[in-house]
């Protein structure tokens, strides 16, 4: 069932920009907390907090009242990146790091900076938890890398891109199948977005499936330099390492 849209968000408006700043300000605390002593116990909590109202987020959609065959299905980037970024801070995996830090310093920065929020039913509640969400996969990646002292390799910058490519089409299947758009992979956004950069459909896609694997290995460069590297042991399975000093949970 496709359920009526009553609104749009606009973008930088005075509810995007505060929400803005708040993810900043959320940024700082979060990252001088996890530097501190009780940085693990907090961010772990953190973790659970994120994953249960992840779910919670989900379950909502599926609701039959709320479900939306464009919306509700588990096939947008964000609907993964929601559970993989608090398991993250759960278990301490190198998957799990390395996804939260690619996507959510990526294909989220355009959730943050030019979102699509379209309002169905309950606009306080569907702009609460879009942010909530968005700003927290966000915080995950920053808080895990300079806080807590993780960094890809280039092993987990190879399973990052081909993750990545994997999940694009999936979402391209899925859409030609219901006649959906998730990920933006089959039409662009409703509103402006950084997508627009790269050309109309499809060439934004050919473009961005090019681009991933460079701008991903931007992202790991820094961390694995030879100073960069001093001081770190690798995770099980090589995707990532950690500071020595660090005490993962899980790994």
């Amino acid at each position: 069932m496709q359920s009526p849209e009553i609104g749009h968000m606009e973008n930088y408006g005075a509810s995007h920009l505060t929400v803005l700043a708040l993810t900043v300000v959320a940024v700082v605390v979060l990252v001088r907390t996890a530097r501190g002593r009780h940085g693990e116990t907090v961010t772990t909590a953190f973790g659970w907090v994120l994953l249960v109202v992840a779910v919670l987020w989900m379950v909502w959609w599926w609701l039959p009242g709320n479900f939306d065959v464009g919306q509700s299905l588990p096939f947008h980037l964000s609907d993964w990146l929601r559970i993989i970024a608090p398991l993250a801070l759960v278990s301490r995996r190198g998957w799990a790091i390395v996804l939260s830090y690619f996507w959510g310093l990526t294909f989220n920065l355009q959730a943050l900076l030019t979102p699509d929020l379209v309002y169905f039913r309950y606009p306080a509640l569907e702009f609460a938890g879009y942010w909530f969400l968005h700003a927290s996969v966000f915080v995950v990646p920053v808080v895990l890398m300079w806080g807590l002292g993780y960094r890809p390799t280039w092993r987990g910058w190879a399973f990052g891109w081909a993750v990545t490519i994997g999940w694009v089409g999936v979402a391209l299947g899925v859409n030609a199948l219901l006649g959906t758009n998730y990920g933006f992979v089959s039409e662009p956004p409703g509103n402006p977005s950084l997508l627009d950069l790269f050309g109309p459909w499809p060439w934004y896609v050919v473009t961005v499936a090019l681009l991933i694997g460079p701008v991903y290995a931007l992202l790991t460069w820094p961390w694995a330099t030879r100073r960069t590297l001093a001081g770190t042991v690798p995770l099980p399975g090589g995707l990532a390492r950690r500071r020595d000093s660090a005490r993962p949970v899980g790994a």
